[in-house]
């Protein structure tokens, strides 16, 4: 592990931007700009698509995927953030497991607040059931308030009769609207990204008004994870959101759900995007991908996303 690329990480990230609140426009165009600087692997291909009633990008292998799907949800807040912004994520999971993704362009906040983002997510994994894909070979992954949404759309397919997806993995997942974890106090000023103001000003577009203390919004301090999937939490120290990934890990054991908490040090919020350029992020997503080929299902390898294997 390499503490000068972690300290130059961190320098980077705190150097100055704009003072007070941004707007909408001002925070997408800021974010799309930085993460367009991300290392994004060789070996893939990506084709626009649509799954449901939303558009997605396929990301696939250049070579082929082998059989199973990684339904991808980005970061952003529910705010910004797009399938684009995420590739070097989605593209990395793709590159090490061999396994097509589908990055989903869900609605967001302002425009269109809680409960868009998960009525979307929805509809995307229903519409991979619909065409007859088993959801053995279904993994749902994302990062940040995309890692949010792994857990609450397993919740809102839960309530409507589907069945649980192979596995989860979230990369320093939001978890809690209510923003009550102590690291929200404990790691203000030493996480480069986020404050309680930050948080709040995003998350109140989505919020819109309602009452965060609902499952569908802090599920790590109030969601029963009866029945789901083993999932892969990863997390760094170094930010204000690593207690929701620490009391989701907590409430699935007691739920008698198998998971791993994955905690990487001196690294900050979704570190995995700086693959390429920090070893801790080429190790943990060489984890995440191990994790996610022994939960699927292992069929045949497919020759396209056009054909796949017909179902059992």
């Amino acid at each position: 592990m390499s503490r000068e690329q972690r300290t130059k990480l961190d320098a980077m990230l705190r150097q100055p931007g704009p003072e007070g609140p941004q707007s909408v426009e001002e925070i997408r165009a800021g974010f799309r700009a930085m993460m367009a600087t991300m290392i994004v692997p060789d070996g893939i291909r990506t084709t626009a698509t649509t799954l449901g009633p939303r558009p997605a990008l396929l990301v696939e292998p250049v070579d082929g995927p082998r059989a199973g799907t990684i339904l991808y949800f980005h970061g952003g807040g529910n705010v910004f953030g797009s399938p684009e912004t995420a590739l070097s994520l989605t593209g990395n999971l793709v590159a090490r497991t061999g396994v097509k993704a589908l990055s989903l362009d869900y609605r967001l906040a302002p425009e269109h607040p809680f409960p868009a983002a998960i009525e979307d997510a929805l509809s995307a994994y229903r519409a991979l059931l619909d065409r007859g894909e088993d959801p053995s070979a279904i993994v749902f992954a994302g990062d940040s308030a995309g890692g949010g949404l792994t857990v609450t759309t397993c919740l809102a397919a839960r309530d409507a009769g589907l069945p649980m997806p192979a596995a989860i993995v979230a990369f320093s997942p939001g978890l809690d609207a209510t923003r009550t974890g102590e690291s929200m106090d404990t790691k203000a000023g030493i996480d480069p990204f986020f404050t309680r103001e930050s948080l709040d000003h995003t998350g109140g577009m989505y919020l819109a008004g309602q009452d965060p203390h609902q499952p569908l919004l802090s599920p790590a301090v109030l969601a029963d994870l009866t029945g789901f999937p083993p999932m892969l939490l990863q997390a760094g120290t170094n930010e204000v959101l690593l207690d929701d990934s620490t009391r989701m890990a907590a409430r699935a054991r007691a739920a008698g759900v198998d998971v791993v908490l994955d905690i990487t040090a001196d690294v900050p919020h979704v570190f995995q995007s700086f693959a390429g350029g920090l070893d801790e992020a080429d190790d943990a997503l060489d984890r995440a991908a191990l994790f996610l080929t022994q939960h699927l299902s292992r069929p045949e390898r497919l020759t396209s996303y056009e054909t796949p294997a017909p179902p059992c």
